[in-house]
This record gives structure tokens, C-alpha cells and sequence, in this order.
């Protein structure tokens, strides 16, 4: 038994290929998407790693880089982007998880369809979820007309979504459902009868949540979890749509240095130093999770 596992083992550390493929055949099916790949992805991001070294004032130089790091802006995006991408990811864990729970474990109806609503959801650009905020809680949105209509005030009391907190609120909304996709499929593997068997020993519902549920949903809480991380850290929409005066992220500086000052060798600085954290956290992930399942 112990040699089958062994040899189990060693078939699944071998790369995997085509049965009966000669190399010639392997390389032509290889080669098209790798060169496209190059062309689509890695050539561009060639140009903005060359362009960060390349100075207006000609030559090769790290100065872009010096001048950069030098700034209190990049410092303060850089703060904002490593506060603000943690906490929308902790709050989309936290209110993911529950909203999972309820609709795969507490029968209502329409559950199927606020399930299928969530697949439609994650092709919302969000931009539009931003939106759709500031219709509701704008400075002349709903909430607040409805405030000034009654009360007779100036301007209403809803004046959050131009702050942090109000970027924080609109991500959390809209990255949520990316949490909640893996945590539907992975309570919808998870054995009925390990709940049945847990409540009929006396267990309450919190108790089976915590001892039962959340083991078997952490894998898909690490995976959500770390695709809204990076997606967080990359988001520009919702902070340009929000209009959050003194919320600059690194996307968002990439943005102004480019556009606005049309400084594009720091823009280039900036956004290298993006992509490098994004494949940090992207590498660290892989790690601890492969170390989860060995």
C-alpha cells in the first residue's frame, strides 16, 4: 500500500504531457500561445519596466526611480493602497462568509436565483456598482433628497462616499461576490450529514459554523480572499468614480503622473512597483497554499 502511494506520488510530480506526442508536435502547440502571451502581456510590460529607466532628460539613468521614492505622494499612495486593499479584503471575507451561509444552508425562496444573480454580478464593471452608490447616497442622491425634503436642511447627512471610508464601503460591495462564487462551490461539496450528525449531538448553530463549516471552507476563503486582495490593489474605477478627495492609490497616481503632470517615466516607476506587489502577494499566496495542502 505504501509503494502504490509512493508511486502515486512521484506521477504527480512529473510535468504532464500529450500521450503520444511527438516534441515537433509539442512545440507547435506551445509555441502560438507563448508568442502571444509575449506580444500581449510580457512585451508591453517590457516597455514600462524600459521607460521607468528612461528619463526625459535622456540616457539611462535610475533616476525616475529616486525621484519617486522621494516624493511624499508616492509614500501617501503607497500607505492608502496598503490600508485601504487589506480592509475591503477582510470586510468581503466577513460578509461573504455570511452571505454564503445563508444562501446555501438556510432555505428561502429565490435562493437559487440570488445564486445565479452572483455569476451575472461578477461581470459588472465597477464602475458601475459605484454608480449605482452614488445615485443612492451622493451628495444629490436619493438618500439625501429625501432628507432635505423632509427636514428642509441645506444638504443632507450622506457624505461618507467621498471619503475613505466611502471607497472602502463601495469595494467591499462590489468585490464581495467574488468571495461568496468559491464559497457557494465549496458548501455545495460539503457532506450534509457531518451537519446532521453535529446537530443531533446537542452542537449549536455557531458551534457547527465554526467547527464544521469553516475548515472545509477555508481553501475557498484563501482563494477569494487573495483574488480580491490583488484586485483591490489594482482597482481604479471605484476611486476615480467616487471622486474621494485625499484617497490616492497607486493606481491612481499611475493615473495622475501619466495624465495629468504627463510625467510617464514616474508613472512607469509607479506602476512597476504595483505589479511587483501584486506578484509578491500573488507568490506568497502560492506558497502557504501549497504548504496547506502538503
Amino acid at each position: 500500500m505504501t509503494e502504490a502511494v509512493s508511486r502515486a506520488r512521484a506521477v504527480r510530480g512529473r510535468p504532464r504531457s500529450f500521450p503520444g506526442a511527438s516534441p515537433r508536435t509539442l512545440a507547435w502547440t506551445v509555441l502560438p500561445p507563448v508568442a502571444l502571451l509575449a506580444l500581449f502581456f510580457l512585451y508591453p510590460l517590457a516597455l514600462v519596466v524600459e521607460q521607468s529607466v528612461h528619463p526625459d532628460s535622456g540616457g539611462t539613468s535610475l533616476q525616475p526611480y529616486a525621484d519617486v521614492f522621494a516624493s511624499g505622494a508616492f509614500w501617501e499612495a503607497l500607505w492608502t493602497t496598503v490600508w485601504l486593499a487589506p480592509a475591503a479584503t477582510a470586510g468581503c471575507l466577513v460578509l461573504g462568509f455570511v452571505l454564503a451561509l445563508v444562501i446555501a444552508f438556510v432555505p428561502f425562496p429565490g435562493a437559487r436565483a440570488v445564486s445565479r444573480f452572483i455569476d451575472v454580478f461578477l461581470s459588472f464593471p465597477s464602475f458601475l456598482i459605484t454608480l449605482a452608490l452614488l445615485f443612492i447616497y451622493g451628495r444629490v442622491g436619493m438618500a439625501n433628497g429625501a432628507w432635505t425634503d423632509v427636514t428642509g436642511a441645506a444638504e443632507g447627512p450622506f457624505q461618507f462616499l467621498t471619503t475613505p471610508f466611502g471607497v472602502l464601503l463601495a469595494e467591499i460591495t462590489y468585490f464581495t461576490p467574488f468571495v461568496m462564487r468559491p464559497l457557494l462551490a465549496a458548501f455545495s461539496q460539503l457532506d450534509t450529514g457531518q451537519l446532521e450528525v453535529a446537530a443531533s449531538l446537542g452542537a449549536r448553530p455557531a458551534r457547527i459554523v465554526r467547527q464544521v463549516v469553516l475548515p472545509e471552507a477555508l481553501p475557498a476563503l484563501a482563494a477569494g480572499g487573495s483574488l480580491v486582495l490583488v484586485m483591490c490593489l489594482n482597482e481604479f474605477g471605484i476611486v476615480l468614480f467616487t471622486g474621494a478627495k485625499g484617497v490616492t492609490t497607486l493606481p491612481m497616481l499611475v493615473y495622475s503622473k501619466a495624465i495629468l503632470e504627463s510625467d510617464y517615466p514616474g508613472a512607469c516607476v509607479v506602476a512597476v512597483v504595483n505589479v511587483l506587489i501584486s506578484v509578491g502577494l500573488y507568490g506568497l499566496y502560492r506558497v502557504v497554499s501549497r504548504r496547506a495542502r502538503a
